[in-house]
């Protein structure tokens, strides 16, 4: 079975808590300003899951082609996002089922821990981008709190998806292509923060610049 077939719930549940709703905020802000998303625009959303992410590409009149492992997580996408603006895929990120230079823009938010040979679906994700076209590509950090309580957790939890999670640093995401890009990380708070602080805490790590936040994204340009 994939690994995330019995989470789209969870998924939802989280992103309705207070600090749920403040970690979607912040990662969708940086995910919007990397990709830069623009009315009929043909975007890949690489590990869709649910299609929480794919929903504000949508909206920003981009259409989308949704791909995922995991059946349970697609039908739920489809369920939720408009028909005419979403096309779901079920597929490998290491093997895209698509032509070289398929899509105006690529991306992939909290798939590739799941992926050893990032090396590869990178490479995959840039093949079926068109010249010019942006490739932008989301993980937990592993320099970050998040990433080393999940590793934590799974190490107490033998039922646990992340314990086959390969968290990268910014440095180790940015070396999975082929051509210099932009790193970036946000979510500069702990879980258990108060969600008046957290946005406090957010915009200061984000000034400084820090490399440790939560989510960490590379933005790359195909040549």
């Amino acid at each position: 079975m994939p690994l995330f077939d019995d989470w789209p719930e969870r998924y939802r549940r989280w992103f309705a808590t207070p600090i749920g709703a403040l970690v979607k905020r912040f990662e969708l802000e940086l995910l919007l300003e990397l990709l830069q998303p623009r009315p009929g625009d043909r975007l890949l959303d690489a590990g869709c899951g649910s299609g929480i992410f794919t929903a504000p590409l949508i909206v920003r009149g981009a259409a989308v082609v949704g791909v995922d492992q995991s059946l349970p997580m697609l039908r739920h996408a489809v369920g939720s996002l408009p028909a005419a603006h979403f096309a779901p895929v079920a597929a490998d990120l290491r093997a895209l089922p698509f032509a070289d230079g398929r899509f105006d823009h690529c991306v992939s938010v909290t798939a590739l821990e799941f992926v050893a040979e990032g090396r590869r679906a990178v490479a995959e994700l840039f093949r079926v981008t068109r010249p010019g076209g942006r490739i932008v590509v989301a993980t937990l950090n592993r320099l970050g709190p998040w990433a080393a309580r999940r590793t934590a957790a799974a190490r107490a939890d033998a039922g646990s998806v992340f314990r086959q999670a390969h968290f990268r640093s910014p440095d180790e995401l940015a070396a999975l292509a082929p051509v210099a890009g932009e790193v970036r990380s946000a979510i500069h708070f702990p879980r258990e923060c108060d969600p008046a602080r957290a946005e406090t805490l957010e915009r200061a790590g984000a000034a400084r610049g820090l490399a440790t936040g939560a989510f960490v994204v590379a933005s790359w340009r195909k040549p």
